[in-house]
């Protein structure tokens, strides 16, 4: 599904040139759920968002489900993006303007979704992770768990074949944390979606079936 030959991105400052990424080669398939494990600044959100098409890579290549990401234009990358891949992001980006109801309809607006079909889909979800009561507040009003629950919901909604989450559950409480880590799961080994996560958190990783360890940029240790 995916393959990374010698990726690198750096940054270059005065001069000198950074490395966030040092020559990453990378294979992922179909159905795997793959954690990405390193301390802070070893590039793993970086690789995340290099896998996601939000970030170009400077040196290297990126196939995804068979299409050269490096050499298509901004546009088709943006097609892929819509079609296949669910983000969830540690920080939210929920769109503060929009309520929770129209953040997690978005996607669907994106894929030309017919409105019958957008409603029916969104209060499926909204009643899968209880926000029901939640749906006419806007980001501001809800705390940081729940804003993360809605940014899951709005990555899930399109039924993505690949989800990557970026911290899943860093501002879940316990409770709410194993609940997503376990939707995650089931939607890996029932529906057969791609899953790469980036965490810290060990017994996250182990809800994943292999995990790599980043260091400086490198992949340390594939396992």
């Amino acid at each position: 599904m995916i393959k990374l030959e010698h990726i690198s991105k750096w940054v270059t400052t005065a001069g000198l040139r950074t490395f966030l990424l040092k020559d990453i080669n990378l294979t992922i398939n179909e159905g795997e759920f793959l954690s990405i494990m390193g301390p802070s600044g070893s590039g793993k959100s970086t690789l995340l968002n290099v896998i996601g098409m939000l970030d170009d890579a400077n040196e290297g290549e990126y196939n995804f489900l068979g299409q050269p990401i490096h050499t298509l234009k901004e546009k088709q990358r943006s097609q892929l993006y819509k079609q296949y891949i669910g983000f969830v992001f540690q920080a939210y980006h929920l769109i503060d303007e929009l309520t929770v109801y129209e953040n997690i309809e978005t996607p669907l607006l994106y894929q030309d979704t017919k409105s019958a079909e957008r409603k029916a889909m969104v209060a499926d979800i909204l009643d899968r992770f209880n926000i029901v009561g939640k749906k006419d507040l806007f980001p501001s009003q809800l705390s940081g768990g729940q804003q993360q629950l809605v940014g899951i919901a709005r990555a899930l909604i399109s039924s993505p074949k690949l989800i990557l989450a970026d911290e899943p559950t860093g501002n879940l409480n316990s409770k709410q944390g194993e609940e997503i880590m376990d939707l995650f799961r089931k939607l890996n080994e029932e529906d057969g979606v791609t899953i790469i996560q980036v965490t810290h958190s060990e017994k996250n990783a182990g809800y994943g079936n292999r995990i790599i360890h980043l260091l400086d940029g490198r992949i340390e240790q594939p396992r």
